[in-house]
């Protein structure tokens, strides 16, 4: 995983060395359709992979900082927050719960790959008792894995976890656009 990371580091730092050298010749907003198409598209793909890695793995993936400094004209000197939320850039590891709390709507709204939908189930109760957990429709089941790292970071484990962690609100949202637009206002502090 780390070789993967490493890589992801060296091709978006490659791609915004580029556009350092013509920054001066764009608008800020052609400098943020740039980044977002050369280096965001690097950091988006597959990014759901990297659920519960341990923040010092996705430490490197702070590209992004780079980029919102380099798109607004920034040196290392100044914050980064309110410069990712001048840009409504979520930080990186809210980007990745972020996809895959999508991934995960989309499945259960049969809007994924049939293997996808298949590796998630609704919490059913399991006796006659009534628990609270029964109340939350949305419920996705837990699945017990044998490999404790790895196992919890594969989708049908890290999904539900993530998906249960919602409010129910959100995930009861009638379509993808507003799932997606409540999702991003949930994870903006």
């Amino acid at each position: 995983m780390q070789t993967h990371i490493s890589f992801i580091i060296k091709t978006c730092f490659f791609h915004l060395r580029r556009i350092v050298s013509i920054r001066r010749y764009l608008t800020n907003d052609a400098c943020v359709k740039l980044v977002v198409s050369l280096v965001f598209s690097r950091l988006d793909y597959c990014n759901s992979l990297l659920a519960g890695l341990p923040a010092s793995s996705i430490h490197g993936l702070r590209v992004q900082n780079a980029a919102a400094r380099l798109t607004l004209r920034k040196t290392k000197r100044d914050h980064i927050t309110p410069l990712l939320r001048s840009l409504h850039w979520l930080p990186v590891n809210t980007r990745i719960s972020y996809k895959l709390s999508t991934l995960v709507y989309k499945c259960l709204n049969d809007s994924a790959p049939e293997y996808l939908q298949s590796s998630l189930d609704l919490y059913t109760q399991p006796s006659d008792r009534p628990l609270r957990s029964a109340a939350d429709p949305l419920r996705l089941h837990i699945p017990r894995s044998k490999l404790a790292s790895a196992g919890q970071r594969a989708f049908p484990s890290a999904g539900p976890s993530l998906w249960n962690s919602l409010p129910l609100e959100l995930r009861q949202s009638p379509s993808l656009d507003a799932f997606k637009s409540r999702l991003k206002t949930q994870f903006f502090p």
